[in-house]
Order: C-alpha cells, then sequence, then structure tokens
C-alpha cells in the first residue's frame, strides 16, 4: 500500500470576508482565494450569484468545519426591483416572460411590505440550486424544462422600502436562511400586476461578520505584484479573521492546555466549579484565545463533536 497522498497547499484555517465583485461566480471566487493564499482547503458560506455584489465569507482550512454555524445566520441584502417585466431567471440574466405598463406608487409598495415579513412561504426562482430528483434546478431550466419547485417557509425580520424611481424600488432586506431576493422581487411584481424582477442585489452582512470586515478582490489581487512569497502570503494573512470569530452565537469555554490535548485528542473533559455549564446542546472551546473543539455539555461534561488543529 502507497503512503497517503500529502495534501497540497498550507494547512492555514481563518475566515476571509470578500466583499464580491459582480460577474464573479461564488464557486470562481473560492478557487481565487484559495490559489491566491496556497490553502489546503476552501469553502463559502452562502452563494451568491454572479450579478450579485458583496459579503461572500470564505473558510479555510479548519475554518470549513464551522460553514454551517455562519449559512444558519441572517444576512441584510440592498437591492432594487425593476418593474414592467418578469424574466425566466428573476434577475437581468433571463428572458422577458411577461411585461406590464403598470407601475407601483411608494404608498403601495409600503402596504404590500407587511406580507413579506415575518415566516412566509416562498417558492425558489426556476434557476436556483434547489434540488429536483438529485439534479440542480437550473440545470433542467438551462435544458428547457420546467420544474415544480414546493414552496418553502423562510424568515423575513425586515423588509424597508428604500426609495423609488417612476420604474424602479429600492429596498433592503433582513432574512434567515434560505430566503431568495429574487422570489422576494418576483412576487411582489405578481401582487402587484405590475411584473419584476431583480435589477441589482448587494450584500452587506452575514452574521456574525460585519460590513466593515470585508476585503475587496482586487486589494487582495493587487499584492500579487510582492515577489517574495514569504511576505506576500504574510500580507494577505493579515486579513483572516480567526476561525471562532463564526461562533460567537454559541456558548463559550475557556480551558487549559491538559484540557486542551484531551479535547484534540477526541476525548471528553470534566467540568468543575459552581459556575460550570450544566447543560449545552453546542458549545465551543478555546484554549489560550484559540479555537479547540465544538462540543455538547452534558451531565458535567464537555464532550467534542469536532476538534480543530492547533496552530
Amino acid at each position: 500500500m502507497g503512503k497517503p497522498r500529502k495534501p497540497k497547499g498550507r494547512p492555514i484555517s481563518g475566515w476571509l470576508i470578500l466583499d464580491k465583485p459582480i460577474d464573479f461566480g461564488s464557486t470562481e471566487a473560492v478557487s481565487k482565494i484559495k490559489w491566491l493564499f496556497k490553502a489546503q482547503k476552501a469553502g463559502h458560506a452562502g452563494t451568491l450569484d454572479p450579478l450579485a455584489s458583496g459579503m461572500l465569507p470564505i473558510a479555510l482550512g479548519d475554518a470549513t468545519k464551522t460553514v454551517p454555524y455562519v449559512m444558519d445566520g441572517r444576512k441584510i441584502y440592498e437591492f432594487s426591483v425593476a418593474w414592467g417585466e418578469e424574466r425566466t431567471t428573476d434577475d437581468l440574466e433571463g428572458e422577458v416572460s411577461q411585461r406590464s405598463d403598470q407601475r407601483p406608487d411608494a404608498e403601495e409598495l409600503r402596504a404590500l411590505l407587511p406580507k413579506y415579513t415575518g415566516v412566509i412561504s416562498q417558492i425558489p426562482p426556476q434557476f436556483s440550486a434547489i434540488k429536483i430528483d438529485g439534479e440542480r434546478a437550473y440545470d433542467l431550466a438551462r435544458e428547457g424544462e420546467t420544474v415544480e419547485i414546493p414552496a418553502r417557509e423562510v424568515e423575513v425580520f425586515r423588509l424597508t422600502l428604500l426609495g423609488t424611481t417612476p420604474n424602479l424600488a429600492h429596498f433592503e432586506i433582513e432574512c434567515g436562511k434560505g430566503t431568495y431576493v429574487r422570489s422576494i422581487a418576483r412576487d411582489l411584481g405578481r401582487d402587484l400586476g405590475c411584473f419584476g424582477h431583480i435589477a441589482s442585489l448587494r450584500r452587506s452582512f452575514v452574521a456574525p461578520f460585519a460590513e466593515d470586515s470585508m476585503v475587496p478582490l482586487s486589494e487582495l489581487v493587487a499584492l500579487e505584484k510582492i515577489e517574495d512569497e514569504g511576505e506576500r502570503l504574510a500580507a494577505l494573512d493579515a486579513f483572516l479573521i480567526d476561525t471562532s470569530e463564526a461562533l460567537s452565537s454559541l456558548p463559550h469555554l475557556a480551558v487549559n492546555d491538559d484540557q486542551a490535548h484531551r479535547l484534540r485528542m477526541g476525548n471528553p473533559i470534566i467540568l468543575r466549579g459552581r459556575d460550570a455549564p450544566v447543560a449545552e446542546p453546542e458549545a465551543y472551546a478555546t484554549a489560550r484565545g484559540r479555537l479547540v473543539a465544538i462540543g455538547e455539555i452534558a451531565e458535567g461534561e464537555f464532550r467534542p463533536k469536532r476538534v480543530f488543529a492547533e496552530t
């Protein structure tokens, strides 16, 4: 039996909060960041369409183990809806499928917004990553198939009208996991009888990462001009956010070096003291400020489920 193949790249871990440009796919962005950082592993938390810009959190190395916690976080988008046309993709990329000369005013829009706030039922776009019988909806749509995508419940915490022009309306939305803003635009247009599609879309927030943590792709690419590889990689690494930042919504436990070693070996540790937590379905442990494990607190123990390499 041959030796196991050594992973290519650096065993670097952390989050890079990319400000994704328009006309750049999420998968393409991840590949570019992985190449720039020479990372062994990379993944993203929440796809952004090529025609959308803004926050795309990218996990490198062990940070990929924390992607689900970011995927579940709240998101904020600013978007514009163009009235008068519904399109096959529900954005500028698709073909016009319905037209109307009718245009809504601000009063009509504000009156409709409560319908789109709270837990709502939503049908994802035909061109979406939803799987239908094992295939992506957008692959079926590109082949000319019209598929029945079941409605699903999503949560909208806030939908605000920012302004209007004769043919456009500008909104900000704060929403939960799985919400399609393109579907919001499509359904608003249908309810108003004027049809509509997304004209612009930008994501400004993905919990727990703040807008000011975003790094433009151009700023990262500009560092390629640094000839010394060590200096170049150090400049890139300065943009990384610690992996544990993705877990800020979970209870936190600080452990000592001996406990950290046990946890990294996959063993539980006993929690002592009057203030020791009693029961938590999920919590994370750190030692010397570095992430050690995600696990469960039960029966006086912290039981690791996912462990992180010492860096």
